[in-house]
């Protein structure tokens, strides 16, 4: 057993933990990260697959998210816009397939005015919400224990109006049914992305990319930390006291004067804290789970989508893939299309064999694009669901109630040990802008403690 003494000790190499960890560094302080995983980058994971390179985790920048654009600006990387020439697609209730431009689907006259009025009543409210502090409105309470689902039958008896509004907090984001998180919980995705309108622009909130992957982040985030990152050593237990904090991994122990935790909520638990953590901890962290999403992978000899004049951007409530866009790699010849099958549909999904799930899933794709996405040359499906170290996808949020009634302690330190992931993020939350915002802010908060 080697035995290390460290300033700060950080579990977990994702943006967030090694952001936290390079801060530290600067300001002279010693620090070890531990990451249970061979690789780091924690949620984002490039990856060749067959001869395709893939995302297969995170990987979109958008114009707000400032923190990560930065740092991509700072560690040398070239981003590219995603190809959006050409028109989108829609499919209807009854399977219709149509073609538009624009961010209005090509719904009826009386459905089109009803997602506008709703989308601007959602925008008045969203931009009453504090991201950082969505518990501290006025309604938070009455906005935190109706459901997503409920509040906008409440608004509409128009369900085509209400699945194509409910869809870009769901599926598209929360990755949980929406009758599964709250108003609130919905107004703070969209409070964090700057507003609802912002949330449902896939030419906003799905802008650019980063040439040769977003991976590329985190990696050369520990490449400045060198040996201080130190790859397959889950942490067991955690000791802690006012003097400091000693953390038991596989085969190290460190002991240091501050913690973070630079992981998702949801694996707090398969750490033992000693002693362990106060009441309100236990409590909050049982109210807090991870949605489910999987983000399938279809690459094509040649991008053939666009030679029909579609940009590859595909929405629909009424298919298993509920959205799709043109994931083609810079300068690849290849074409590759991203398609997304959430909660509910999930779930049936991997009740099915993998050959019948591939069926369905490139049949659905096929009604977006035609015969031809039914023969990918590559065909993956990111299954966070499945990764020990993760438990789901995109991240985790609370189930009902829990936003207004813990929110405002998520990311409250306890005694040396602080929080740092983009599950708690305001601006940015889920995202990896968020991530890189409270790696920097949980550094700041051990500089300013006074422990180190």
């Amino acid at each position: 057993m080697t035995e290390i003494t460290r300033d700060v000790v950080i579990v977990g190499a994702g943006a967030a933990g090694l952001t936290a960890a390079n801060e530290l560094r600067k300001a002279g302080l010693s620090v070890a990260v531990l990451e249970a995983r061979e690789r780091v980058g924690g949620r984002l994971w490039t990856d060749v697959i067959d001869g395709a390179m893939l995302e297969l985790g995170g990987q979109w920048v958008s114009p707000d998210q400032d923190a990560l654009i930065d740092t991509v600006a700072e560690l040398g990387l070239e981003t590219f816009s995603r190809y959006r020439e050409g028109d989108s697609v829609y499919v209807g209730p009854d399977g219709t397939v149509s073609r538009f431009r624009g961010e209005m689907f090509p719904v009826s006259p009386e459905t089109e005015r009803t997602i506008d009025e709703i989308t601007r009543r959602l925008d008045a409210m969203v931009a009453e919400i504090d991201p950082d502090r969505p518990y501290a409105h006025p309604k938070a309470a009455e906005w935190d224990t109706i459901t997503w689902d409920a509040w906008l039958r409440q608004q509409t008896d128009d369900d085509e109006a209400v699945r194509n509004l409910a869809f870009a907090t769901g599926s598209a984001m929360l990755t949980k049914p929406t009758h599964a998180f709250s108003l609130l919980q919905s107004l703070l995705m969209a409070a964090s992305a700057g507003s609802y309108s912002h949330l449902v622009d896939a030419d906003f909130i799905l802008d650019k990319r980063v040439v040769g992957g977003l991976q590329q982040v985190p990696v050369l985030l520990a490449e400045r930390l060198g040996d201080d990152v130190l790859l397959n050593r889950p942490v067991r237990t955690l000791e802690w006291s006012d003097a400091g904090v000693t953390v038991h991994a596989e085969g190290l122990t460190v002991r240091a004067r501050s913690a973070i935790l630079a992981l998702a909520p949801v694996l707090y638990d398969r750490i033992s804290f000693v002693p362990p953590m106060p009441r309100l901890q236990h409590q909050m962290h049982q109210h807090i789970s991870m949605g489910f999403v999987i983000k399938v992978h279809a690459v094509y000899e040649t991008p053939f989508w666009r030679e029909k004049g579609l940009s590859g951007t595909a929405f629909s409530p009424y298919e298993i893939c509920h959205e799709a866009y043109d994931n083609t790699n810079h300068e690849d010849p290849r074409g590759t299309l991203v398609g997304f099958v959430s909660d509910r549909n999930a779930d049936d999904m991997f009740r099915l064999s993998a050959e019948e799930r591939k069926e369905r899933i490139l049949e659905s794709l096929s009604h977006y694009y035609g015969p031809e996405a039914k023969d990918p040359v590559v065909y993956y499906e990111s299954d966070w669901g499945t990764e020990e170290w993760t438990r789901g996808a995109y991240a985790a949020s609370f189930d009902m109630g829990g936003l207004h009634r813990y929110g405002a302690d998520v990311r409250t330190p306890v005694g040396p040990i602080h929080f740092a992931c983009s599950d708690i993020a305001g601006a940015g939350y889920q995202h990896v802008d968020g991530a890189i915002r409270m790696g920097r802010l949980a550094a700041r908060n051990i500089l300013a403690d006074g422990r180190v």
